[in-house]
């Protein structure tokens, strides 16, 4: 890299949290309740990344707001169940904070579950901005959601890294000009989201401190 990084954006679905089977449950439960036995965990696997209105939209038209409904209600209920940590990120992102980068979480989710996420992988105080599909008109892969947030930490595209597990996140930091780093532990598959070419795939989110020399105390 020959700018300097001062700021690190996250997605937050299967980056930062694992909220793979709380997802992959969510929509098994939502499209059962419609269409008995018809959808199976690998037929939802390609419905994690993008907005939940675009998934069931092509669906059903007729029934996307009452689909979305259905799914989130179930998805909140189930939150705190189903949600685990990764190893080693909690450990990488704090100590990213104490360098002192700036830090961002953008994401296709609604506030009030990033919120629970936040909370219960122990990730309070650590990002100085997280933008929402509340805080945008146009989701991942188009560059609003972190242009929006380059703007809130007075950040520039070439001092930063997008990193997240889906193609959306790897598009969206190609969109808005900034390096891509996409996670090998992506429940696509390392090699699916190679396919995206991003800048870095990451073994473990610790790898960051690595890549951006990080003096460990």
């Amino acid at each position: 890299m020959n700018t300097k990084i001062t700021t690190l954006l996250f997605d937050l679905d299967g980056t930062l949290i694992n909220t793979n089977e709380l997802i992959i449950d969510s929509f098994l439960h939502t499209l059962d309740n419609y269409y008995p036995g018809k959808y199976t965990r690998e037929d939802v696997l390609p419905f994690i990344g993008p907005p939940l209105y675009d998934t069931f939209h092509s669906i059903s038209p007729e029934k996307t707001e009452e689909m979305i409904l259905r799914y989130r209600s179930y998805n909140l209920e189930q939150h705190d169940v189903l949600v685990k940590e990764y190893d080693g990120v909690y450990e990488a992102v704090r100590a990213l904070k104490d360098a002192g980068f700036k830090m961002g979480i953008v994401t296709t989710k609604v506030r009030r579950v990033v919120e629970k996420g936040i909370e219960l992988c122990r990730l309070e105080g650590i990002f100085d901005c997280i933008v929402t599909l509340d805080d945008v008109q146009h989701a991942k892969p188009h560059p609003e959601p972190i242009l929006k947030a380059l703007q809130t930490l007075n950040s520039k595209p070439e001092e930063t890294i997008m990193i997240g597990d889906n193609p959306q996140d790897i598009m969206a930091a190609k969109n808005a000009g900034t390096t891509s780093a996409g996670v090998e532990w992506t429940i696509k598959g390392k090699e699916y989201l190679q396919g995206f070419s991003p800048d870095y795939m990451l073994h473990d989110m610790r790898d960051l401190i690595e890549i951006l020399k990080v003096k460990q105390p």
